[in-house]
């Protein structure tokens, strides 16, 4: 596995003085990968020490991956990262995942068609053993405390002059008026908008072979359940770069 740091640059929004911000693209249930982000940035952290760090991470824990579970159960143990604030966005495939199990089975087969499969086997609940399409007879073996995470967790979050949702927002729009569908799906227009917006938008949700910078959005989804990175944008004053892990 393979960690890279890019030089410093200018970045589009700002961070208030004696704050920093790392904020992490879509994770897909690789545990290892995240891991061993968490401990890079643990290391910038030492290296450069900050009165207030914030980690935000962009959604999308699960589904395609091999360790949903694994990587529900790091976000529920916040003590473990060396920050002082951690946030946890809402992805579209949380959201689908609680629909599909909380729901009476007919989102079901959407999500298993999506990587909800990977999902159900972290738990240990897997075709033909267990009838994926009848929530009702697994529920229970689903951790209560992880569905109530993902219940819990709102679909953004501003700091300064950046907005970090898991896909992006309607451009041609307030912010404030941003939707939940699009907090979660939005693609086009956001993705190709020509101009700046309110604030600076930080997301995952489109995989990148490398993350993108554009006057009005920072994308971070590099793939990695793909066989791309987990990479992690970092925001401090008016700079940026990036960490990383992967091959």
């Amino acid at each position: 596995m393979r960690a890279s740091l890019s030089p410093p640059g200018p970045a589009p929004g700002w961070i208030a003085p004696n704050r920093r911000v790392y904020a992490v693209g879509d994770v897909h249930g690789c545990l290892d990968a995240l891991e061993a982000l968490h401990g890079l940035i643990a290391d910038d952290l030492a290296l450069r020490p900050v009165a207030h760090a914030v980690l935000v991470h962009l959604g999308d824990y699960v589904d395609r991956g091999p360790d949903a579970a694994g990587v529900l159960r790091r976000l529920l143990a916040p003590e473990r990262l060396p920050v002082r604030e951690v946030v946890n966005l809402m992805g579209n495939h949380e959201s689908m995942m609680l629909q599909a199990i909380e729901g009476d089975g007919s989102r079901m087969p959407d999500w298993l068609a999506n990587g909800g499969d990977a999902t159900l086997a972290s738990w240990g609940i897997a075709a033909p053993a267990d009838d994926l399409l009848d929530p009702p007879s697994w529920l229970h073996r689903v951790p209560a405390e992880q569905r109530a995470l993902l219940h819990a967790v709102p679909m953004r979050h501003d700091i300064d002059g950046y907005l970090f949702a898991h896909a992006g927002v309607r451009p041609d729009r307030p912010l404030a008026q941003a939707r939940a569908a699009e907090l979660l799906w939005m693609r086009e227009p956001f993705l190709s908008w020509p101009d700046r917006l309110e604030r600076v938008v930080v997301h995952g949700h489109t995989p990148t072979r490398r993350p993108e910078v554009r006057p009005h959005r920072i994308g971070v989804d590099t793939g990695r359940v793909f066989g791309g990175q987990l990479t992690c944008v970092v925001l401090e004053a008016d700079q940026l770069r990036f960490l990383a892990v992967g091959d």
